[in-house]
């Protein structure tokens, strides 16, 4: 499982136009395995193990953390690649200002820590994960292309708590299954 923001489908569309003509292209020779769109998310806190009970605390855990935080303006902006631009093996569009997902990822995974599951990951860098490649290649002209980059500006008011059910997907790849939405700053419980 995981928490995320879920970006709406006008900046998902957006990304993909700038995306989708280049996607065929190969890096150093080597295709990148693209994310589907309809998948594409900023990981606040991943759990690769949520035992059965801590679902129902981890909710109204996540749903009590949400109504104190405030909703924000947000845009996509830019690219990168981890661990680097040489060395890539993850291709990513950025955020325009990181501070309140980091606000967000320390009490989501605060969250996931109390309702009885451990939190995967190091250190949190608010991005979505566009593509990755199983060897590391050189991604400059990816940067390029993705650097002048500003999505359409967008209001996060609810974080997702989505399930990834490895293998069910497309191709074998994950599904994703909306769990929960926390709706920000309201102190209204989940939608389910």
């Amino acid at each position: 499982m995981f928490v995320a923001v879920l970006p709406p489908l006008e900046v998902v569309e957006d990304l993909e136009e700038l995306v989708a003509p280049r996607r065929e292209a190969p890096v150093a020779g080597r295709p990148l395995r693209w994310s589907p769109p309809e998948q594409w998310h900023v990981t606040l806190a991943f759990a690769a193990e949520v035992p059965a009970r801590a679902e129902e605390p981890l909710v109204t855990l996540l749903a009590d953390a949400a109504a104190r935080k405030a909703p924000f303006a947000t845009q996509l902006v830019g690219g990168g690649a981890f661990p680097d631009v040489a060395t890539g093996r993850v291709l990513w569009a950025g955020v325009a200002d990181p501070a309140p997902y980091d606000a967000l990822s320390v009490v989501a995974r605060h969250a996931v820590t109390r309702a009885g599951a451990e939190v995967d990951g190091q250190r949190f860098r608010p991005h979505v994960t566009l593509a990755r490649s199983n060897r590391p290649v050189e991604m400059a002209r990816w940067l390029r292309v993705l650097e002048p980059y500003r999505s359409p500006t967008w209001t996060v008011d609810h974080l997702a708590l989505v399930a990834s059910h490895l293998g069910e997907g497309p191709r074998g790849r994950p599904r994703h299954e909306v769990v929960a939405e926390l709706p920000l700053g309201d102190g209204h419980r989940p939608r389910s």
